[in-house]
């Protein structure tokens, strides 16, 4: 029953967002870009169509700097910081990333390391520190070294902008924070550009400014065993939405589905979940947040999300599992009903 209240939802709310988008298309000014290995977009409404044009040109020049700065696996400052960790040498860096890498370490531990950035070494065992992912099979054993050696972000340690770690096993990879950073920092610009209001969408992590006319931004949530959209919410000024879903980086083995977000506690690609939504709202770092907030609760499960979701300080959630059945926080079906 659940499952067609949300198809019904989706239904009606497109059709509404499809009348509405004839009745404007005029003030909508679309630019699209291929960063972060995914499809970019940044939707800017009223104003010319040379400002609009002007600040998505800032936005994306700005995502092609992170991107390269980020890199996990092609040069980057963050492999090279990676190199001397293994090396256990110091590395400068800048205030950026400090920045950045403490606030994630604080989300590690705020969601007993089940975020984890630090396990690169993992990542790069199952294959997903390629451009071509194909299907892989480490060994156990492999796999139980890098669990073992119990990597993690609070193994960082600063001296200004220097970073140093006391466990060689930290390869920092930040493929799951790196999107919603860049969301901030989109927002940032385009503030600064004095946009009226804009969505900007990183491969389904979406972030919204201000407001298109008399009605918010609408935008649609992917179903993960098809091609269509699963939902539609509404977003307003300053509300990000992100989801971590498993139908994008992975690979088929042994008639299972290996997915590129993996429990650091086993080294084992999660199986149960097929896409975690949250809704952020308020803040500076809104997209980080909703980038970020997704990965404990995808890795947690349909067994303990909930208390997760608490404990995170997250209200508007939906998780659907591998059998297709969609689960709920309150305040996210009031907002899909509302939509």
């Amino acid at each position: 029953m659940l499952w067609n209240f949300v198809r019904r939802a989706a239904v009606l709310a497109a059709a509404l967002w499809l009348v509405a988008g004839c009745a404007r298309q005029e003030q909508r000014h679309v630019t699209q870009g291929h960063v972060f290995g995914t499809t970019v977009e940044v939707t800017v409404y009223g104003g010319t169509r040379q400002h609009a044009d002007a600040a998505a040109a800032k936005v994306l020049s700005e995502f092609d700097r992170l991107h390269r700065k980020l890199h996990a696996w092609e040069p980057s400052m963050l492999t090279g910081l990676n190199a001397s960790i293994e090396r256990g040498e110091p590395f400068k860096a800048d205030e950026e990333m400090v920045s950045l890498l403490q606030s994630a370490t604080k989300l590690s531990a705020s969601s007993d390391q089940l975020f984890n950035p630090a396990i690169g070494h993992l990542i790069r065992l199952w294959g997903f520190q390629s451009s071509d992912i194909c299907a892989h099979a480490p060994s156990a054993e492999e796999v139980r070294r890098w669990v073992d050696a119990r990597p993690s972000l609070s193994d960082l340690r600063y001296d200004g902008t220097t970073i140093s770690s006391v466990n060689p096993a930290v390869m920092i990879d930040l493929g799951g924070y790196a999107k919603g950073y860049a969301l901030d920092r989109a927002a940032a610009i385009l503030r600064a550009e004095h946009v009226q209001a804009a969505l900007v969408n990183i491969g389904g992590n979406v972030l919204a400014l201000g407001q298109p006319g008399d009605r918010p931004w609408q935008v649609g949530i992917r179903d993960p065993r098809g091609s269509g959209t699963l939902a539609m919410v509404t977003l307003h000024d300053n509300e990000a939405i992100g989801t971590s879903g498993d139908y994008e980086r992975y690979f088929m083995k042994d008639g299972k589905r290996r997915p590129h977000i993996i429990d650091p506690r086993t080294g084992y690609p999660i199986d149960l979940v097929a896409s975690v939504t949250i809704i952020t709202s308020g803040g500076s770092d809104v997209g980080l947040r909703s980038d970020g907030n997704s990965k404990p609760l995808f890795i947690t499960g349909p067994a303990g999300w909930e208390a997760m979701s608490r404990r995170l300080g997250l209200n508007e959630v939906m998780m659907v599992d591998t059998t297709r059945r969609v689960l709920l926080t309150p305040a996210m079906r009031s907002r899909m009903e509302g939509s």
